[in-house]
């Protein structure tokens, strides 16, 4: 037989399939994800999406084109098609068809039409099947409920999941992306809502949306759009030089190149990296980009994830899997537990590499020791095939928000080093704890409740500093505060000089009057400012106390969108006792800001910082951790700064920051001397 001599064999096996009922999953099965032949490709699509069985919606459509953008889509189904290069009769027949259905469709869904929203090229490849135009409808409304992501404004939660994919597999790409201020918004919009229709060809087309269907997996476009990314990750970086629009038009236009012969390939490789990926955000935020969920609290959540969340379940259905002799062939954690030693030798999963976070701000030089350490155990583990081993680094802090800024600290430095497959346990230790409930000693090692943060109440309230300060046994310095009470003096003295003064330069101990005119400088004076490193000796002053009387309760949203705000960074804002805060670095042409957001008070922020530019006097950074900043504010005193306030934060974008706030500064300055 010609077919089975060709291999063929699989199409009579799909043929007798469609005449017996058959559904997605059998298709899938028989065709192995084969592209489907021309014959068979409509009633395939109908069974993949589940319309075959579809009355004809369109005997509800009046045939009355009113729409309020009526014209504007008239005018667009006509340039469309006129590009398609058809018969005149035939460009007539298409535009009234694609002028109906997405007329009805707008009036059954409530959806306004817009140009350029990839209904006219979904519509496209449908048309091409020459399928009655009730069937055709039913595909494209299945293709559009099913396949579709929502939410498609500059920080909508579809490009804030692609940027955390793209960081999880290739962080530099993602940084150089980042540094750029290329968005994903930016070039794969038509992407995702065409899924790829507006940029490849039509034969391209069908054969990825054969295998898209019949995998069924609304999450694939996110998947295909970062295989094209990553394997342009050369060509991209090659453009460093280049301006962002020359950027753009490269990535945007990558999907062009393909062709129907690579799309198999291009395919199985997608599949490939989703199988190579925490799958936790598929169960949390499906409904929100593909259904009806919140997508303003998804996308929320996204953007201020600093890497991909990983939930309890897959976390422990990992650790389960140990055993499983296929485990080296899927994804698998190397756990990384990030709390305090005392809280750590409380309780901790078996398999977790304990990595104290405070060793970062408190030992630097240790802190890299034990690094170093961490990697060589995850590369012996992997060898040694042991139960803990994994490529993909998962980060485990405590699940209580003061203390977990310092493990976004450790997770920040991993990032900057573009080291892959990163993530962090959402909800860290207590949601561990939470998830065995009763059972938690049985899953557990070293177990001790009366130490263990999680099974004591009134340990675990963090909505109070004050409560975690005046606790010391839960205080979530652990690791320091018991270093001080073997030497109390000196560690803290030493903490506090770190702080304060990481250089190790002592301070101008002189009291700074309100004559000194901080806000404005003295006449026939140069300009004092500069921009220095650290670890060179250097006048500091001691910051003031927190003040709580007084503050400014503003909403966030609001301040982030004045028109004389020139650009705003995330941060966290870090005090003398070590405690940090989620906060924001305003900058006008006059003054700085800071708003630290307020725990469960959505869209509050306390503005508690208000510095004038004339008034900054320095800006310093760790070699070791350029993103830790301090601005030093005071006054000239001959050839020398009197340095009378400092506050200090953690900046991810940090030069950044500096390079604007330093131009702001200079151009203040010029203007004075003018």
């Amino acid at each position: 037989m010609a077919l089975e001599d060709n291999g063929a064999t699989w199409l009579l096996e799909l043929e007798t399939a469609l005449e017996e009922e058959c559904s997605a999953a059998d298709i899938y099965a028989i065709s192995k994800g084969r592209c489907i032949p021309d014959s068979v490709r409509p009633e395939v699509w109908q069974v993949c999406l589940s319309v075959h069985n579809t009355g004809n919606q369109l005997l509800l459509f009046n045939e009355i084109f009113d729409l309020p953008q009526q014209n504007l889509l008239r005018k667009d189904c006509q340039i469309f098609v006129e590009n398609l290069g058809n018969e005149d009769e035939d460009k007539v027949s298409i535009t009234s068809d694609l002028e109906s259905l997405l007329t009805f469709y707008c009036k059954t869904t409530g959806f306004q039409y817009e140009t350029g929203n990839g209904w006219i090229e979904i519509l496209l490849p449908l048309m091409s099947l020459k399928l009655p135009l009730e069937d055709t409808y039913n595909l494209f409304e299945a293709v559009r409920n099913l396949y579709i992501p929502r939410a498609y404004e500059k920080n909508g939660s579809c490009f804030q999941l692609f940027r955390l994919l793209l960081q999880y597999h290739d962080p530099e790409l993602c940084s150089f992306l980042d540094t750029k201020r290329i968005g994903p918004d930016k070039y794969c919009t038509n992407w995702f809502q065409s899924l790829f229709a507006a940029t490849c060809t039509l034969p391209v087309v069908l054969c990825m949306w054969d295998i898209y269907f019949q995998q069924g997996d609304p999450f694939l476009v996110f998947f295909l759009s970062l295989v094209m990314v990553v394997n342009g990750r050369d060509q991209i970086l090659e453009l460093k030089n280049e301006n962002e629009q020359q950027i753009v038009e490269t990535l945007s236009s990558m999907p062009c190149a393909l062709e129907a012969a690579d799309v198999p390939d291009f395919c199985s490789l997608a599949k490939y990296y989703a199988l190579k990926t925490p799958s936790s955000f598929r169960r949390e935020l499906e409904d929100e980009i593909f259904g009806t969920g919140d997508i303003l609290h998804s996308a929320e959540n996204l953007s201020q994830a600093l890497c991909l969340p990983v939930d309890v379940q897959e976390l422990v259905d990992n650790i389960d899997s140990a055993l499983n002799p296929e485990r080296l062939e899927s994804l698998r954690f190397f756990l990384v537990d990030c709390r305090p030693a005392e809280q750590y030798n409380a309780g901790h999963l078996p398999t977790a590499f304990h990595l104290d976070c405070n060793l970062m701000l408190q030992e630097p030089s240790a802190f890299t020791t034990a690094v170093q350490g961490l990697l060589s155990a995850q590369r012996q583990s992997l060898a040694a095939r042991s139960a803990a081993s994994g490529e993909h680094l998962c980060f485990l802090g405590s699940g209580r928000m003061e203390e977990d800024q310092y493990t976004h600290m450790v997770i920040a430095s991993f990032l900057q080093k573009h080291t892959h497959f990163v993530s962090m346990l959402k909800g860290g230790y207590q949601a561990i704890h939470e998830y065995f409930g009763e059972e938690v000693s049985l899953h557990l090692e070293d177990h001790k409740t009366k130490n263990c943060l999680a099974c004591i109440p009134e340990q675990t309230d963090t909505t109070s500093v004050e409560s975690i300060q005046t606790n010391s046994s839960s205080y979530f310095l652990g690791k320091i505060s018991a270093a001080m009470k073997s030497k109390s003096a000196e560690m803290k003295g030493k903490l506090y000089e770190y702080i304060v003064n990481p250089a190790g330069g002592s301070a101008v101990d002189r009291h700074v009057s309100c004559s000194d005119k901080l806000d404005k400088r003295y006449r026939n004076i140069a300009p004092v400012f500069s921009i220095d490193d650290e670890q060179d000796p250097d006048t500091s002053g001691q910051p003031s106390p927190e003040r709580e009387d007084n503050e400014d309760v503003v909403s966030l949203s609001v301040w982030l969108k004045k028109p004389d705000v020139i650009e705003s960074f995330k941060c966290h804002e870090v005090k003398v006792n070590g405690h940090m805060f989620e906060s924001y670095l305003l900058v006008t042409n006059s003054h700085i800001y800071v708003l630290r957001n307020i725990p469960g008070r959505r869209d509050f922020a306390q503005i508690k910082v208000r510095r004038p530019l004339s008034s900054i006097v320095k800006i310093t950074s760790k070699k070791k951790h350029p993103e830790i900043i301090t601005f030093k504010y005071g006054v000239p005193e001959g050839d020398s700064l009197v340095v009378s306030d400092l506050d200090k934060f953690v900046i991810p974008n940090a030069a950044e920051a500096t390079q604007l706030i330093s131009q702001q500064i200079l151009k203040h300055l010029k203007s004075e001397e003018c």
